[in-house]
């Protein structure tokens, strides 16, 4: 079983940044591959950014350039560095685990490969 517990989120002007992390409560088989969804109200979860346990990342176009994706081993924590924040941006965004690295590079935009979620944190960003 893994635990996760997203921070970091809040309100922001439109060109702003926010970091967010994810402490995870073991750093195990099950987190070969470790990524960001978010959601907006009405709108489907958006895989955002992905990374295995080789550190291969992958992002969506709409967030390539502007948000990073990393982690820390030694301190059992995923984080998303976002820059050039804009409304769009705006959401709810989870962490989420999953063992299936082989699937995490090309299914990072597919929810059902991940097993274990995080509760959210919610970005809002001002125009």
């Amino acid at each position: 079983q893994v635990h996760l517990v997203e921070s970091g989120g809040g309100s922001v002007q439109s060109g702003g940044s926010l970091k967010l992390s994810c402490a995870a409560s073991t750093y195990t088989n099950f987190r070969h591959c470790m990524g960001w969804f978010r959601q907006a109200p009405g709108k489907e979860r958006e895989g955002v950014a992905v990374i295995d346990s080789d550190g291969n990342i992958n992002y969506a176009d709409s967030v390539k350039g502007r948000f990073t994706i990393s982690q820390d081993n030694a301190k059992n924590t995923l984080y998303l560095q976002m820059n050039s924040l804009n409304a769009e941006d705006t959401a709810m965004y989870y962490c989420a685990a999953s063992s299936l690295r082989s699937l995490c590079y090309n299914e990072y935009k597919n929810p059902r490969i991940f097993g274990y979620w995080g509760q959210g944190t919610q970005v809002t960003v001002s125009s």
